[in-house]
């Protein structure tokens, strides 16, 4: 017996009896991440949110053990969408002016920063696509929509800063072994508002839902440009003061370093997703545990967890019950505990359970762990 909720993967064994969520007399949990799971009247408190007991018909009580991992809520994406157009429309105007004057003062870290800044402008249009797409409705071609976009927006911004990152290594190394001419005043002119123009993105970025991947990428992007600008105008007054013009390579290449970090970061989160990996905020062995505790559970295996899009973790397992709870018809009563002690505990509202007799597993094809 399983309950259907978003479900990534290959699909279930043919073996085996089936009890889908929402026709097991209303026992289903509700949409992703929309409030309460609908899990019936047997004295759960709203998923995520209240009380983490699952009421006084199971004996069985979870306690606070875990907390209340209480859920995020997504900021609208209408209001994300606002906040990137924002911060692309003030990053495309300094743009144009950048490049003119990095041109005719000779400046490798203006001239950097421009090329970064036209990184960000791209990214944090491929973002504002990435939210369309993700909010186009499901079909029967794409189960899921198109929510994993954001995601693929986010790696391509950590690829961008590191092609960035390795276009600026490769033109700052030369300059700072030959040293060229640069115009300190300029530079520091346009640093400055620079850093304004950026501080203006930033706090605009930072209002959106930092929690999406594909967000949290443009923001790295118009971050590192803020730290950029600052580096540059710190260069511009060392070159008036002094005349040292490697202060200018020099600078160029701590703006590296920070674009470099960022591009790990996004790299490694987006990786993580793609490759199907288990959310930060979920421990299997944890789950485990957790679930043996209902009395009606003799084991848990194929258990596996991953993550569809930025907070939208999913969950799958096969659940071994007694055969009193196969016989008496109280099946659906467990599936409705089973998702409760997942919202409520875990912060994992996407479940879907195969429930089986301890008989089943030995002809039932595939790995079991």
């Amino acid at each position: 017996m399983s309950s259907e909720a978003d479900h990534i993967g290959p699909p279930e064994p043919p073996l085996g009896q089936h009890l889908d969520a929402h026709d097991a007399g209303g026992y289903g949990h509700g949409d992703a991440g929309h409030g309460d799971t609908g899990h019936g009247d047997f004295g759960h408190g709203d998923t995520g949110h209240g009380d983490t007991g699952h009421g006084s018909r199971d004996g069985h009580d979870h306690g606070d053990r875990h907390g209340d991992r209480g859920h995020v809520h997504a900021v609208n994406p209408d209001a994300d969408r606002r906040y990137l157009l924002i911060g692309l429309s003030l990053i495309a105007t300094f743009i144009v002016v950048e490049v003119a004057v990095a041109l005719l003062s000779r400046s490798l870290a203006l001239l950097a920063d421009a090329g970064h800044m036209l990184a960000d402008a791209g990214a944090i249009g491929g973002s504002v696509w990435a939210l369309n797409l993700a909010r186009r409705p499901t079909s029967a071609v794409w189960s899921f929509g198109l929510k994993r976009a954001e995601i693929l927006a986010a790696a391509a911004n950590g690829v961008t800063l590191l092609v960035v990152g390795l276009l600026v290594i490769a033109e700052a190394v030369p300059r700072l072994i030959r040293p060229q001419q640069a115009h300190g005043v300029p530079i520091l002119i346009v640093a400055l508002v620079g850093v304004v123009i950026n501080l203006i993105a930033t706090a605009a970025l930072a209002r959106a839902n930092r929690t999406s991947l594909n967000v949290e990428g443009a923001f790295q992007h118009v971050l590192t440009d803020l730290y950029g600008f600052i580096g540059t105008a710190a260069a511009g007054v060392i070159i008036i003061v002094t005349g040292w013009r490697r202060a200018d390579p020099i600078a160029s290449l701590l703006v590296v370093v920070l674009v470099l970090r960022a591009s790990w970061r996004l790299l490694r989160a987006s990786g993580h997703i793609l490759l199907e990996g288990t959310p930060e905020t979920v421990d299997l062995d944890e789950v485990r545990q957790h679930l043996h505790e209902l009395p009606e559970v003799i084991a848990v295996h194929d258990l596996h967890a991953w993550t569809l899009t930025s907070d939208l973790p999913a969950l799958s397992a096969h659940v071994v019950v007694t055969e009193a709870c196969l016989g008496d018809g109280s099946a659906a009563m467990l599936l409705d505990k089973l998702q409760h002690c997942l919202a409520n505990h875990f912060d994992v509202e996407h479940s879907t359970f195969q429930i089986e007799g301890a008989a089943h597993a030995g002809h039932e094809p595939g790995t079991h762990h």
